[in-house]
């Protein structure tokens, strides 16, 4: 009955054209200068690569025991004794990558370059299924490794074998995509908790990242969306026992059996049901606006009704629903009828979606976590992943738990990053981001900075002024304050009148010295800050306008003139008010009076009307005699 599983689980894995992308990071020789050059190297599916970053350090080819397979002799014999990191490079061959990568990081390199054997396409380099051999070591490895092709490896050991140091940059800031301000990325995981290493592998990320991936979610910086795997059986054994315990709607969605016995426990499409029902919590939850629950519902599912427990049904899910406050109806009707002869809705996208599309590729390896399209190489753990995630957003648009100091060091602490800064204000250009610092000038209280954010930057538009001046020159004497901040020029500084400079310094301008002031005859000049004085002989009177000087009397006989005529001028306008106001009130009357007689009678024809009745009545009595 096992070897029929078999049969039918490699029928069914091989009824999918796969096509398997490598994921890769760049790897460019510093020194020697000659062989300056840059190389693919694909990322190994274990360790911890450093997405985002970069790492510098010198090259060292073991004289003995260079594929790595055994215990490097010594106390840490490549831990670097300067500021470069070591950078181990071993040979292709005789064990499993991940053990020749746990051997360098013994030995303290601080990653790890396997240079291939034949000269073939790059490949991932995966770590060993669950085996005696491999238990321990692999979830301990934290360093970055990746595969080369045959022929670099050769450059880099003949460069050695010369006696020349070898310093190589490994560039991982480019390996996931950062085009905007949000992440998108999913997860292809299994609700079977009976698959050995791997299913304790997803389970415990699940629970770990469970707070960092709701705070990301809640905040709107990711989308987040699960996936499961699912097959098809073959037409020719839908109608088996097989095919019938490990499938739904007719053999088009299929699981393996979790124990790899069909005579016994769970079956296929248990985890098939099951799958189905954690698309559908995803699915209603993102539609009330809670997508974030999934996580707290695959977790709770894990400690609540796990097959080990032997509580894995519909029974257990439906209470951990319930006391997650999930509408259980919608989701059972997002399920569907699984004894139907009909495509399923949601999981017929699952098997479409799980097939590659532009740079993703298939998905092959559960789990697989894929990161704004491109799938994540290296250990399924917290921090390794938070920092995958962060790599994905474009610069300065970093949510704040991807600039912790767990995650990333702020360059702007050192030396401002190298970027303006003004010491008065303590304004600065330099912003912190996952990738590094950028200089960039600033936005504050509304102000635009404008300039290169490495030398200059400058408030422009209005409102600039009530920033530190707007990086102008300004002082203060005696109560006198002058700025070379203008409101009314948008940017730049310029020294007020009186005072000379470029806005940024400006000196007193000494008028009486340049002779650009009080130059009339008889006329005596004293300079002041920001000004002058000038004075006149006797009891004249200065009018600076014209840097002139009048008599005293002339001034006041002209200042009584100017008081005679604007008298005049007034007293004018308010007698032609009067009349105006006169007049107008005159000529309504009469257009009223106009207007009046022609609905009404006046007071003398109503006394005419009077007398006429009155005499009127006379006249008929008396012609009735």
């Amino acid at each position: 009955m096992a070897s029929l599983f078999l049969i039918v689980v490699s029928i069914l894995l091989s009824s999918v054209e796969s096509r398997f992308v490598v994921e890769k990071s760049s790897v460019s020789i510093v020194s020697p200068y000659d062989l300056s050059s840059k190389h693919d190297a694909a990322i190994g599916n274990f360790g911890v690569p450093d997405y985002g970053g970069s790492m510098v350090g010198t090259v060292v080819y073991p004289q003995k025991g260079s594929v790595g397979c055994s215990p490097f002799d010594g106390d840490k014999p490549f831990k670097s004794k300067s500021h470069r990191p070591t950078i181990l490079l071993l040979d292709r061959g005789e064990c499993y990558f991940a053990l020749k990568v746990w051997n360098g990081q013994q030995a303290g390199a601080a990653a790890v370059l396997v240079a291939d054997s034949i000269d073939e396409p790059l490949i991932t380099m995966d770590s060993p299924e669950e085996s005696s051999d491999a238990d321990g070591y692999i979830e301990k490895i934290g360093i970055p490794s990746a595969l080369i092709d045959r022929s670099f490896g050769e450059k880099l050991k003949s460069a050695l074998k010369k006696g020349e140091e070898v310093i190589i940059k490994i560039d991982w800031t480019e390996s996931v995509p950062h085009p905007d301000q949000r992440v998108e990325y999913e997860l292809w995981t299994n609700s079977n908790d009976e698959c050995g290493i791997r299913c304790d592998e997803q389970m415990n990320f699940i629970k770990n990242f469970k707070g960092h991936a709701q705070i990301l979610e809640k905040g709107g910086y990711t989308q987040f969306t699960p996936h499961y795997i699912t097959w098809y059986c073959p037409q020719a054994f839908i109608l088996s026992n097989q095919c019938k315990s490990q499938c739904i709607n007719h053999g088009r969605y299929c699981a393996p059996d979790p124990e790899q016995d069909f005579g016994e426990g769970y079956q296929g499409k248990d985890v098939v049901f099951e799958n189905l029902r954690q698309l559908c919590v995803h699915r209603v939850a993102n539609e009330s606006g809670r997508s974030w629950v999934w996580w707290d519902y695959v977790t709770d599912f894990h400690i609540r009704c796990s097959m080990k427990k032997k509580k894995y049904s519909k029974e257990c899910a439906q209470g951990v629903m319930k006391s997650l406050n999930l509408p259980i109806e919608k989701i059972e009707k997002c399920m569907g009828d699984s004894e139907a002869n009909t495509e399923n809705e949601v999981l017929k996208i699952e098997q479409e979606v799980q097939v590659g599309r532009g740079s993703r590729g298939d998905v092959t390896i559960l789990p697989t976590l894929v990161i704004n399209d491109v799938q994540y190489r290296g250990k399924l753990e917290r921090s390794a992943v938070l920092k995958a995630i962060c790599a994905g957003f474009k610069e300065t648009t970093d949510p704040p738990i991807c600039l912790s100091e767990d995650l990333e060091t702020n360059e702007c602490l050192e030396r401002n990053g190298g970027c303006w800064k003004d010491p008065k204000s303590n304004i600065t250009a330099c912003k912190d981001t996952f990738r590094g610092r950028v200089c960039q000038c600033p936005l504050v209280n509304g102000i635009q900075y404008d300039g290169d954010g490495y030398t200059s930057c400058q408030g422009v538009g209005p409102g600039r002024c009530m920033i530190h001046n707007g990086g102008c020159w300004s002082e203060t004497r005696d109560g006198k304050r002058f700025s070379a901040c203008l409101e009314s020029n948008l940017a730049g500084c310029q020294c007020p009148l009186g005072f000379e400079g470029d806005g940024h310094k400006c000196e007193d301008v000494d008028e009486c010295k340049k002779g650009v002031a009080c130059q009339c005859d008889g006329c005596s000049c004293k300079n002041t800050w920001g000004g002058f004085n000038c004075k006149c002989k006797g009891d004249k009177l200065y009018i600076m306008e014209h840097d002139m000087c009048i008599e005293r009397n002339s001034w006041k006989f002209g200042r009584f003139l100017t008081f005679l005529v604007l008298a005049v001028v007034v007293g004018a306008g308010v007698a032609g008010y009067i009349f105006y106001k006169y007049r107008l009130r005159s000529y309504m009357d009469s257009e009223i009076m106009a207007i009046m007689s022609q609905y009404m009678p006046l007071d003398s024809q109503q006394n005419q009307v009077v007398h006429h009745q009155e005499v009127e009545p006379l006249r008929q009595t008396s012609s009735s005699v």
